[in-house]
């Protein structure tokens, strides 16, 4: 590589020195480059400014961050087509004319790199700011991620702008791509979980299910509210204040209850039963009553939410049914339940109706007795007295 700089480097000077170069050349070639110059600086003072107020006026912002990221690209790519057609109205020997084409096309992937960097960062900025717009938490976890993407999309930008100079350079870049290759799948095998993570929490954010706030419960049990969704881990702070860490790698792959969506309140089941001797429409009527009391008076409960009394089963004790009133908020159905089971169950025992314990009703065969606790057929019963 150095001995080919330097054959060129001796070729443009040879050149340079020679008197092949006339003074006509000369001023054709410097008008050239200073009409470049000139044409780049009316587009970067005249031109850019009224494209860059057309995209304001549009109320595009989008358009808005585009048009200011190809400033600088194009005014250098026209100062670079200015220069490259000055030299080449200098008619330079065939040696110059490869090394003025082959710097001229490094300087314009690089300059191509820059552009299509710039479009690409601008529309994930403003892809960040549309989604804050809708989104308006300031702690949604996209912003960890955006900075992560616009810093990966950098470095492809990069190695595959130095890819493609070195392949027009005369360089073989093909040991590199393979070094390149297997160096990432080692890096990749030893980051295996790393990567799991990093994947998994970009899944879970751009699936929107979970945002920090939530009040979620895991399938394994663990509950409480989001407070942060990093790169690696999601953090939950349980109502006992605990802060437990997931790896995104298992909170993407749990069954997860979300209890903020589709909203917030949500119904509280309350399952009871009452003895066999019950009036079960006695039972019903008394048990609506607690419920719209509590779901008018309770400022933890819904108002507008009309509870709901159905029978369930045949128990072994008592005759089963269920309660549903809604609460607030996952929190509230605490407060909501405590409240329920203790005006129900005082105003049962205020009306006599009975909650069975567990219990068991043995029947025996006619004629027989107990003697202790040992039951004894009937002629047995007949000696013993």
């Amino acid at each position: 590589m150095g001995e080919v700089i330097r054959n060129w480097w001796q070729a443009v000077v040879a050149w340079a020195t020679s008197p092949a170069v006339s003074w006509v050349d000369l001023i054709i070639s410097g008008v050239i480059a200073a009409a470049a110059i000139v044409i780049a600086v009316l587009f970067s003072v005249v031109v850019f400014p009224r494209l860059l107020r057309l995209s304001i006026m549009s109320g595009a912002n989008f358009d808005v961050k585009t048009v200011a990221s190809v400033r600088l690209p194009l005014a250098a790519f026209i100062i670079l087509s200015g220069l490259y057609l000055a030299l080449l109205a200098l008619s330079p020997p065939p040696t110059v004319q490869v090394a003025v084409n082959k710097i001229s096309a490094v300087v314009a992937v690089s300059i191509g790199a820059v552009l299509i960097h710039g479009m690409l960062s601008a529309g994930l900025l403003w892809l960040q700011a549309y989604l804050h717009r809708s989104d308006s938490d300031p702690h949604h976890p996209s912003n960890w991620l955006f900075p992560m993407v616009r810093r990966a999309v950098l470095a492809f930008v990069v190695a595959a702008a130095v890819m493609v100079s070195l392949d027009i350079l005369g360089i073989n870049i093909t040991p590199l791509v393979a070094g390149l290759g297997i160096a990432g799948l080692a890096v990749a095998l030893a980051l295996q979980p790393t990567l799991g993570n990093l994947f998994a929490g970009t899944y879970v954010v751009s699936e929107g299910v979970v945002n920090v706030g939530d009040y979620i419960e895991m399938s394994d049990g663990t509950a409480g509210y989001v407070v942060d969704v990093s790169w690696r881990s999601t953090r939950i702070r349980t109502i006992t204040d605990n802060l437990v860490v997931v790896p995104n790698s298992l909170f993407a792959e749990t069954v997860i209850t979300n209890f903020n969506k589709p909203g917030e309140p949500l119904n509280i089941v309350v399952p009871c039963g009452v003895s066999y001797q019950s009036d079960l429409a006695q039972v019903e009527e008394i048990s609506l009553e607690v419920m719209n009391s509590i779901q008018q008076e309770h400022p933890d409960a819904a108002p507008e939410f009309e509870p709901r009394f159905r029978y369930q089963e045949f128990g072994d004790s008592n005759v089963n049914f269920v309660m549903v009133v809604r609460a607030q908020n996952r929190i509230a159905g605490f407060v909501v339940r405590n409240e329920l089971i203790k005006r129900i169950h005082s105003r049962f025992a205020a009306e006599g109706i009975t909650i069975n314990y567990p219990v068991r009703k043995l029947e025996f065969p006619e004629g027989a007795a107990l003697q202790g606790n040992v039951q004894l057929p009937l002629e047995a019963e007949t000696e013993s007295i």
